[in-house]
């Protein structure tokens, strides 16, 4: 297979090979080679806060499917285990709740487990020789939580803190870790697209005047800019006057501004959409070479401007995303279409996160991922 490659001149470059959204083996490689190493969300740790918790989650479900395990011990220590018995191979853990006084315990054949993941018991292997090894032992995962929200990767590429500085050193004065979490605006919308192509709608604001009438008359688009970090980037709204916008403070660069939203992307799959309402977190799941869920969770800020602004109508504005990056997955399989080229002005998201995927997919890739 060709190595894949992106001029780092984004105003001479070509986009990625369209290979890359419709080859299944590549898509079998990019699950290894991106989202293996890279750090996936795995909800929130309101559930895993008091000491002995125990939360069971799953690692890019749809795709990876690895079974993790959130476990607190006494002492206080979050831990993130693998939930599956070095036995037999059975899951640990079904459901969020209190561990047992000795740990953890396999329902299939009794194994015991403490809640830093070493075995230490397991009936009818006395004279089992070298019981417990390493290999018995529940492997731990790396794991790191960012405000709340917890953090996974098999095999990262990066330390999350890292991936998330950008967005630590401009919002600071954002205190998500005690915004609320709201079951009720949930969503998960599934289509017949491949995920990079939802990925990179998300990553440039050109389409918007064109696919969001609504979103359209709440936005200065004027004033609209973009930002490239190392993993993320942002995309700064300013508000129209008389919509809902945030006052950033004085030791903020937007002092003074009216911003209506600061729309953060963390590669490969993240999207951190802050309002003033709160934070509308999205992640992209994908389900196969042609098939994508989108997961959105709401954290709430300030519930009185819920409904308004930017982040008002979530829902139509999904709707047209979606039709538009249909229409494309149905467009690139044309033997008249090879790629494109990138707006310097608009695209230089989507640009980034071509080179990023380039290098992740290279077979030396373990190598500095960084895109410059």
């Amino acid at each position: 297979m060709t190595p894949f490659s992106i001029d780092p001149d984004v105003a001479r470059a070509t986009t990625i090979d369209k290979r890359f959204y419709l080859d299944d083996e590549i898509w079998r490689l990019a699950l290894q080679r991106v989202f293996a190493r890279s750090w996936q969300w795995i909800g929130d740790l309101h559930d895993v806060a008091a000491p002995l918790a125990l939360s069971p989650r799953v690692q890019l479900p749809g795709s990876l499917d690895e079974p993790l395990l959130l476990a607190r011990d006494a002492a206080g220590t979050l831990r993130c285990l693998s939930n599956v018995c070095t036995h037999r191979g059975k899951l640990i853990v079904d459901a969020a709740g209190p561990a047992e006084a000795q740990g953890l315990r396999c329902g299939y054949h009794g194994r015991r487990f403490d809640l830093a993941g070493r075995a230490w018991f397991m009936p009818g292997f006395d004279g089992v020789a070298g019981f417990p090894c390493e290999a018995d032992h529940l492997r731990e995962v790396p794991f790191a939580a960012w405000r709340g929200l917890g953090f996974a990767a098999l095999d990262p590429m990066a330390p999350l803190a890292e991936v998330v500085a950008e967005m630590d050193a401009r919002l600071p004065w954002l205190a998500l870790e005690r915004w609320q979490p709201d079951a009720s605006r949930a969503r998960s919308f599934e289509f017949d697209a491949h995920w990079a192509l939802y990925v990179e709608n998300y990553l440039e604001g050109l389409h918007i005047p064109f696919l969001h009438p609504g979103l359209t008359q709440t936005l200065d688009l004027d004033g609209y800019r973009y930002e490239q970090g190392r993993w993320c980037n942002l995309q700064l709204a300013r508000a129209r006057p008389d919509e809902p916008a945030f006052e950033p403070p004085a030791t903020s660069p937007e002092h003074g501004q009216r911003i209506a939203a600061y729309y953060w992307w963390v590669f490969p799959n993240l999207m951190l959409n802050f309002y003033p309402w709160g934070l509308s977190l999205n992640q992209v799941l994908p389900l196969g070479p042609a098939k994508t869920r989108v997961v959105f969770a709401s954290y709430v800020a300030d519930r009185s401007l819920l409904g308004r602004g930017a982040g008002g109508a979530l829902d139509p504005v999904e709707m047209e995303d979606e039709a538009a990056v249909l229409s494309v997955q149905r467009g690139i399989r044309s033997r008249f279409y090879a790629g494109g080229r990138y707006s310097p002005q608009h695209e230089r998201g989507v640009h980034q996160f071509h080179r990023l995927l380039a290098q992740a997919l290279q077979p030396a890739s373990r190598a500095d991922f960084s895109p410059n």
